[in-house]
């Protein structure tokens, strides 16, 4: 019988390793995943360039304020509050709302809406949806021909978008309130590929459509792109915040989970639910034995197990109940040479970490086994 005793609660990612690719509001994200029990590592693929430094959003703020567009479309709330913010300090912020005052202005959605409702101004209208493609069909809808369109850019193109506008007869005039450059230190990025690659995370977080497509550039950069797809498809999760930010990996081919609603609280609570689903559970000599990233809990309690530990348990969970060689498993053990007395090592500080030292068995001469429950198995059999 499984050990029922009151045991302390543990976060549902407890055990998990997460990656977070975000520059901009990774510490918040990195919060929510720790406060649910996540190891996180951070690398902000991107560094955003300052509003008031960017000589592209100056003069494309003066062009409009010259010449008024016919509609405006509003694509992310921080994109606007810095636009009005760096005309602001650039002397330009009055000009600027009394322009956009006498135009039609659309925003994304209710967050973009805030923004815009802040600074004094009154959307025509926006989506309950947030979908910046409902705007566009209505747009196109209405009929675009002619008409001078500014399009507030947010830090990435927007795919098909502008394009669509201007096959309709627009005037398209970009405003590119902040832009993504490379990290100005690749290291970091470099050491969560490296992460990525040797399963070293179990979920890897993207919040933008840059900071996916520089990873997968700087992968490529250092010959890693296959290895940093292989592991996206098989082994480590790619979790996006949004349809949008999915795109370059799904151009990839790489088949990502989304969140209903694109915010951060919301992917972290989808992480929350996928991570523990897909994680091992086996009933072994009496124990609930759940295998997880760099971590085991048995009977609920959480055992951390070192990284040459966890490689011996996932080989011995692929065929539970049945023998496996030494061979096999010192195969498994990364960097560990020829010499099998390294799998007795490890296996040593594995039972040790585990607290039942009883889970695994040895087997004369053979190997080692995970001691299944008998009941279970017929169940795993054919595993």
């Amino acid at each position: 019988m499984y050990d029922n005793q009151q045991r302390p609660e543990h976060g549902p990612l407890e055990g998990f390793t997460v990656g977070v690719t975000a520059a901009r509001r990774a510490d918040e994200l990195g919060a929510l995943l720790q406060r649910r029990g996540a190891s996180v590592l951070h690398a902000p693929a991107l560094r955003i360039v300052p509003l008031a430094d960017d000589g592209e959003l100056l003069a494309a703020t003066k062009e409009l304020i010259d010449r008024a567009p016919d509609i405006a479309v509003a694509t992310t709330a921080i994109g606007f509050r810095g636009w009005v913010e760096a005309a602001d300090g650039w002397g330009l912020g009055e000009d600027l709302l009394v322009t956009l005052r006498g135009v039609r202005l659309l925003a994304r959605g209710p967050k973009v809406k805030g923004a815009i409702r802040a600074a004094g101004l009154t959307e025509e209208w926006s989506p309950s949806s947030e979908s910046l493609a409902e705007v566009l069909d209505r747009l196109l809808e209405e009929g675009v021909d002619g008409l001078r369109i500014a399009v507030q850019l947010h830090g990435e193109p927007l795919p098909g978008f502008v394009e669509a506008l201007r096959e309709g007869g627009a005037e398209v005039v970009g405003v590119p309130v902040y832009r993504w450059m490379p990290p100005e230190d690749i290291g970091p990025v470099d050491r969560l590929l490296d992460a990525t690659v040797s399963r070293g995370l179990d979920a890897l977080t993207f919040t933008s459509a840059p900071a996916a497509a520089s990873l997968l550039s700087r992968a490529e950069e250092r010959g890693l792109l296959p290895e940093l797809l292989a592991a996206l498809n098989h082994d480590v999760l790619p979790a996006c915040v949004g349809p949008v930010t999915a795109l370059p990996l799904q151009a990839h081919g790489i088949d990502t989970v989304q969140p209903e609603r694109f915010r951060l609280g919301p992917l972290v609570q989808l992480l929350c639910q996928e991570l523990p689903a897909r994680a091992r559970t086996l009933p072994v000599a009496g124990h609930r034995v759940e295998i997880r990233g760099h971590a085991v809990m048995v009977d609920g309690a959480l055992r951390p197990v070192p990284p040459a530990g966890m490689s011996l348990l996932r080989a011995l969970s692929r065929r539970p109940g049945w023998v496996v060689p030494r061979s096999d498993l010192l195969r498994a053990l990364p960097g560990a040479g020829r010499d099998e007395h390294a799998v007795e090592t490890a296996m040593a500080r594995l039972r040790t970490a585990l607290g039942a030292p009883k889970l695994i068995q040895t087997v004369v001469k053979r190997g080692y086994r995970l001691a299944l429950d008998p009941a279970a198995d017929s169940k795993y059999a054919d595993v």
